[in-house]
């Protein structure tokens, strides 16, 4: 059988279609696509990737958009500012109650669903694929690339818990699947690291 020289614009077309299928159904609490898509980073983020600098590289859009949707969540009640305790300068966001509770109706929990379906060798397969399409193309674009701890270069892992070497400091099991900003994804056998 001969491969279809195609195959790869359809997959992109594919991947683009089930995110906007996802997003279509069950509009709740009027939010708007990038409102849901903030809400979410800030309840998936781990403490230090919870900014507006981190919101705007994840987003792949400018500080003043990505600033203009945390506004509207925070006037709305859906998320808090704190300055960070380390540095004092730095903001960080935080899901109040309310947020929380409206995470719980993510549009996105049916594809969530289908996805856990799937049988576990698949989901790990497809997880794979898509975390190393995702590095390449923010490597390409000279852009930040965002994972969690599992397959990130700077983790040594230690039982339930690990270490991460970029930040210098202990992880517990909670925050090794989050999303870190800091991430750099572990090269396959033969490949480079990855320098996004």
């Amino acid at each position: 059988m001969t491969e279809c020289p195609h195959i790869p614009e359809q997959i992109a077309e594919l991947l683009v279609h089930v995110g906007r299928a996802a997003r279509a159904q069950g509009v709740q609490a009027d939010l708007t696509a990038a409102q849901w898509a903030c809400l979410r980073f800030f309840a998936r983020a781990n403490a230090s990737t919870r900014t507006p600098s981190a919101f705007a590289g994840f987003q792949a859009t400018t500080r003043g958009t990505a600033s203009q949707i945390i506004k509207s969540l925070e006037a709305r009640g859906l998320i808090a500012g704190h300055r960070s305790p380390e540095d004092g300068r730095s903001f960080r966001f935080d899901l109040t109650d309310a947020g929380n509770a409206l995470v719980s109706q993510d549009p996105l929990g049916d594809l969530t669903s289908l996805l856990g379906e799937l049988d576990d060798p698949t989901r790990a397969a497809f997880l794979g694929t898509l975390s190393q399409i995702c590095s390449a193309l923010a490597q390409r674009k000279q852009t930040r690339a965002f994972g969690t701890c599992l397959d990130c270069s700077h983790f040594t892992p230690s039982g339930t818990c690990g270490f991460c070497a970029c930040m210098a400091q202990p992880l517990d099991a909670g925050d090794i699947n989050k999303l870190c900003g800091k991430y750099r994804r572990t090269p396959l056998q033969g490949q480079n690291h990855d320098t996004a």
